[in-house]
């Protein structure tokens, strides 16, 4: 999995590529923490665009990171859901949670 993070003013946009799973959520949990830990971060966006795969562990790092933003108040948001990875957010009812929008410029603009 590669990751890219940004922050766009008080937004952590985060885009991981390739498969969120067992062998890489420890990675994945510890750098969003770590990003968010210095506090310049009150939402979030996951663009999903180049993820192909989803296993529980990693929609238990994304859960997590949505229970810690929620709780001080942000907002969290998923982009671009491939459609083999947007049945399992679907399955899981992480949709019913966070919202889904097509594009990073459209969540962004939902946040203000």
């Amino acid at each position: 999995m590669l990751l890219d993070v940004e922050i766009k003013k008080d937004t952590l946009v985060v885009r991981p590529s390739g498969e969120l799973d067992l062998g890489v959520a420890d990675r994945f949990r510890r750098t969003l923490d770590e990003t968010l830990d210095r506090g310049q971060a009150r939402n979030l966006v996951f663009n999903m665009a180049k993820v192909s795969f989803v296993d529980s562990s990693g929609l238990g790092v994304l859960l997590g990171r949505y229970k810690r933003i929620s709780k001080n108040g942000g907002k969290v948001f998923i982009v671009s859901l491939q459609p083999q990875v947007r049945k399992v957010f679907d399955l899981s009812g992480l949709l019913r949670i966070m919202s889904e929008y097509r594009s990073e410029n459209e969540a962004l603009e939902k946040i203000g």
